[in-house]
Protein backbone atom coordinates (compact mmCIF):
# COMPACT_ATOMS: atom_id res chain seq x y z
CA UNK A 1 0.00 0.00 0.00
CA UNK A 2 1.21 3.05 -1.08
CA UNK A 3 1.14 6.91 0.85
CA UNK A 4 1.52 9.87 -0.69
CA UNK A 5 1.82 13.13 0.96
CA UNK A 6 1.16 16.33 -1.04
CA UNK A 7 1.85 20.03 0.34
CA UNK A 8 1.14 23.59 -0.47
CA UNK A 9 3.37 25.96 -1.21
CA UNK A 10 2.86 27.36 2.61
CA UNK A 11 3.40 23.91 4.05
CA UNK A 12 7.25 22.68 3.93
CA UNK A 13 7.14 19.28 2.74
CA UNK A 14 10.48 18.44 4.12
CA UNK A 15 11.08 14.26 4.57
CA UNK A 16 10.04 14.87 8.68
CA UNK A 17 6.88 15.64 7.69
CA UNK A 18 6.51 13.25 5.30
CA UNK A 19 7.63 10.41 8.03
CA UNK A 20 5.05 12.19 10.73
CA UNK A 21 2.28 12.24 8.28
CA UNK A 22 2.65 8.38 7.15
CA UNK A 23 3.06 7.48 11.10
CA UNK A 24 -0.17 9.82 12.02
CA UNK A 25 -1.63 8.14 9.02
CA UNK A 26 -1.15 4.65 9.28
CA UNK A 27 -1.95 4.87 13.49
CA UNK A 28 -5.26 6.76 12.18
CA UNK A 29 -6.23 3.54 9.94
CA UNK A 30 -5.71 0.96 11.96
CA UNK A 31 -6.85 -2.54 10.31
CA UNK A 32 -8.67 -0.92 7.43
CA UNK A 33 -5.46 0.08 5.90
CA UNK A 34 -4.63 -3.57 4.81
CA UNK A 35 -7.54 -2.73 2.52
CA UNK A 36 -6.42 0.04 0.27
CA UNK A 37 -4.13 0.25 -2.64
CA UNK A 38 -2.86 3.92 -1.93
CA UNK A 39 -3.31 6.59 0.45
CA UNK A 40 -2.96 10.59 -0.94
CA UNK A 41 -3.21 13.17 1.74
CA UNK A 42 -2.95 16.67 0.90
CA UNK A 43 -2.23 19.00 3.65
CA UNK A 44 -2.77 23.08 2.42
CA UNK A 45 -2.53 26.42 5.10
CA UNK A 46 -5.62 28.25 4.31
CA UNK A 47 -4.50 31.24 6.08
CA UNK A 48 -0.66 31.02 4.74
CA UNK A 49 1.02 34.10 7.20
CA UNK A 50 -1.90 35.05 8.59
CA UNK A 51 -2.33 32.25 10.90
CA UNK A 52 -5.51 31.66 12.88
CA UNK A 53 -8.04 28.98 14.40
CA UNK A 54 -8.28 25.69 12.39
CA UNK A 55 -6.75 27.18 8.88
CA UNK A 56 -4.94 23.55 8.41
CA UNK A 57 -6.88 21.87 5.94
CA UNK A 58 -5.91 18.05 5.36
CA UNK A 59 -7.52 16.52 2.66
CA UNK A 60 -7.00 12.48 2.86
CA UNK A 61 -8.35 10.25 -0.37
CA UNK A 62 -8.13 6.49 -0.21
CA UNK A 63 -8.41 3.99 -3.07
CA UNK A 64 -9.74 0.56 -1.06
CA UNK A 65 -9.98 -2.21 -3.30
CA UNK A 66 -12.88 -3.08 -5.24
CA UNK A 67 -14.43 0.39 -4.40
CA UNK A 68 -14.57 3.66 -6.11
CA UNK A 69 -11.98 6.15 -3.98
CA UNK A 70 -13.47 7.74 -0.77
CA UNK A 71 -11.99 11.21 0.73
CA UNK A 72 -12.35 13.27 3.96
CA UNK A 73 -11.51 16.87 4.66
CA UNK A 74 -10.55 18.28 7.96
CA UNK A 75 -9.49 21.91 9.25
CA UNK A 76 -7.66 21.93 12.68
CA UNK A 77 -5.23 24.59 14.44
CA UNK A 78 -2.09 22.52 13.39
CA UNK A 79 -0.78 19.68 10.81
CA UNK A 80 -0.57 17.01 13.61
CA UNK A 81 -4.42 17.47 14.88
CA UNK A 82 -5.48 17.86 11.30
CA UNK A 83 -4.20 14.47 10.42
CA UNK A 84 -5.16 12.73 13.12
CA UNK A 85 -8.81 14.52 12.76
CA UNK A 86 -8.83 13.60 8.91
CA UNK A 87 -7.80 9.68 9.58
CA UNK A 88 -10.13 9.21 12.42
CA UNK A 89 -13.16 10.08 9.97
CA UNK A 90 -11.69 8.29 6.95
CA UNK A 91 -11.47 4.97 9.04
CA UNK A 92 -14.96 5.53 10.23
CA UNK A 93 -16.26 5.72 7.08
CA UNK A 94 -13.97 3.02 5.60
CA UNK A 95 -15.19 0.77 8.51
CA UNK A 96 -18.85 1.57 7.10
CA UNK A 97 -18.42 0.79 3.77
CA UNK A 98 -16.23 -2.55 4.61
CA UNK A 99 -19.25 -3.15 7.08
CA UNK A 100 -21.78 -3.42 4.00
CA UNK A 101 -19.97 -4.73 1.66
CA UNK A 102 -18.77 -7.88 4.09
CA UNK A 103 -22.63 -8.06 5.59
CA UNK A 104 -23.43 -8.90 1.49
CA UNK A 105 -20.87 -11.35 1.40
Amino acid sequence: MQIKINTDHNIRGDERLKEVARTLVEQGMGHVLNRLTRVEVHLQDENAQKGGADDIRCMIEARPEGLDPRAVTHHDADIEAALRGASKKLRALLESDFGKLDSKR
